[in-house]
């Protein structure tokens, strides 16, 4: 496998299952189930699933697959592998709030370097290049034409006003005791990885996560973010979040523009 080779395949594989999530979306209902650990899920996430994990076994059969919808896959063994969360976000899909994302990422050594977060509902589009940068795509994503990108980067901070993004249905008082360390010009709400997505923008500085997330749920963000020049520590010691880790499990986490002067919890 080559970058070149990847990313177009990743990228047409996100357009392809967002086009799907939203034709259940906008239908008149959908079923919702519960899986083990009280998560919903639906039809949405089984078909992005299927559809993404099936371009990706066809274009790399050799490599690792881990994927949130198929549970055998997570007592996968590794530190370079492929992962997948086809629909993250499912709380938000379901209460039709929009803020949803397609996420699939290239981890490599512990290292998500390569990957791509597509938000169906609200039309945006990131994605690391061959190179390693990130861009946003702009226009109609077509899954067979690249249109116009633009290269993003994280914000120069300004640590007396900062911008912060937390979760939408995750918000807590450990996270607002946590973000009261900083001085917050303003703080936004936003649903899945596109909290990632708006560090690597530069419309919001800084994202602390005090709760659990998989690595499914954020390797795609981390890889953009990454390529964007931000950064994920872990929450303890800000130490790098590493990847690959037993049962795919992370630790608490925050993602920053480096210029934030970061504070212990």
């Amino acid at each position: 496998m080559t970058y070149e080779e990847l990313i177009p395949i990743i990228r047409k594989l996100a357009i392809e299952a967002g086009a799907k999530i939203m034709e259940i979306y906008n239908s008149d209902n959908f079923d919702v189930k519960v899986k083990s650990d009280d998560s919903p899920v639906t039809e949405a996430d089984e078909a992005a699933d299927a559809l993404i994990s099936a371009g990706l076994r066809s274009a790399f059969p050799d490599m690792m697959l881990v994927t949130e919808e198929q549970a055998e896959s997570h007592s996968a063994k590794g530190d370079t592998f492929l992962i997948v969360d086809p629909l993250d976000g499912t709380k938000e899909f379901v209460h039709r709030r929009g803020d949803f994302t397609v996420n699939i990422a290239l981890v490599e050594k512990g290292v998500p370097t390569r990957g791509v977060v597509y938000a169906p509902a609200r039309d945006r589009m990131f994605y690391t290049l061959a190179d390693g940068s990130t861009v946003e795509e702009t226009g109609a994503l077509d899954p067979n034409v690249i249109g116009a990108t633009t290269p993003i980067k994280v914000a120069d901070s300004d640590n007396s006003a900062l911008m912060v993004v937390a979760s939408k249905s995750h918000r807590d008082q450990a996270t607002d005791d946590y973000i009261s360390k900083y001085q917050v010009k303003d703080s936004k709400s936003a649903g899945s990885s596109l909290k990632f997505c708006l560090v690597a923008t530069g419309e919001a500085d800084l994202y602390p996560r005090v709760g659990r997330t998989m690595e499914w749920d954020t390797a795609a963000g981390d890889a953009v973010l990454r390529g964007a020049g931000g950064k994920v520590v872990r929450f303890d010691d800000h130490s790098p979040l590493s990847y690959g880790k037993d049962g795919f499990a992370n630790p608490f986490f925050i993602a920053y523009a480096p210029t934030v002067d970061l504070k212990k919890p």
